[in-house]
């Protein structure tokens, strides 16, 4: 076979190449801003990546060319969003390993406290928050583990009998998960340690925290925040301890 038609998947991948797309900081910002899940104008990247309209134009056009970013256009208007979200899960790998940026005004240290607390990776529940919430549907028999080995890589998490009954009572949609396991995953949270709830389980249950208003927008982008009913619902619904709901 000719070397240029062997399938992607039988050669090594370029990692290179994606981490120099990543590795400007202007690009990160603008991967960062949409870690979120949503779509954004140029306009709006430009304002979180600092730079001017035409500077953001060929960041990302780096960006679309290394398939981290994909456009929709809406009539004359193009929004940008993470083309899969692997690349938010790449996103807050990277997060763990890098150093932290510094704090230089009251609002950026406002920025990254409400970060901490509760955000979205993609389309989950991440932060202190979607790490408590993980940890209770583990210890409320919602989840349980099977164990391949005996690295904390080798625990996979799987919906259990009872934990489909209580959510499907929660009003989660589980019919429409994928038939597989993957549909339940974890995503070791970047600043905790620890997993949150990610994956197709993860992203129904978020959904399911909105509709009910539990969960709102924040002021920042990808930041959200607990309403007062959700801080009961919570805690009666999943026994979540106040001291852990921020």
């Amino acid at each position: 076979m000719d070397a240029r038609t062997e399938p992607a998947a039988r050669t090594e991948t370029d990692v290179a190449h994606v981490a120099a797309a990543i590795g400007d900081p202007s690009r990160a910002k603008v991967l960062l801003a949409l870690a979120g899940g949503g779509a954004l104008p140029a306009s709006a990247l430009a304002a979180e990546a600092g730079v001017s309209p035409s500077t953001l134009s060929g960041h990302l056009a780096r960006l679309r060319e290394a398939r981290l970013l994909t456009v929709e256009l809406d009539g004359r208007h193009r929004y940008y969003r993470l083309a899969t979200p692997d690349v938010a899960r790449a996103l807050e790998q990277l997060a763990q390993i890098a150093r932290p940026l510094p704090v230089r005004s009251l609002n950026a240290d406002t920025r990254a406290r409400a970060l901490l607390r509760a955000r979205l990776c993609y389309d989950h529940l991440a932060g202190r928050l979607g790490v408590a919430l993980m940890e209770a549907l583990l210890a409320d028999g919602v989840l349980g583990e099977e164990r391949a080995g005996d690295e904390p890589a080798d625990v996979r998490y799987v919906l259990t009998p009872s934990g489909r009954r209580a959510l499907t009572s929660f009003g989660v949609d589980l019919d429409r998960l994928p038939r597989r396991r993957s549909a339940v995953r974890y995503c070791v949270d970047w600043a905790e340690r620890r997993p949150h709830l990610a994956g197709p389980l993860g992203a129904a249950v978020t959904a399911r925290l909105f509709a009910l208003d539990w969960l709102r927008n924040g002021r920042y982008r990808r930041v959200v925040r607990l309403t007062d009913a959700g801080r009961r619902g919570l805690s009666e619904t999943f026994g979540l301890a106040p001291e852990r709901l921020g």
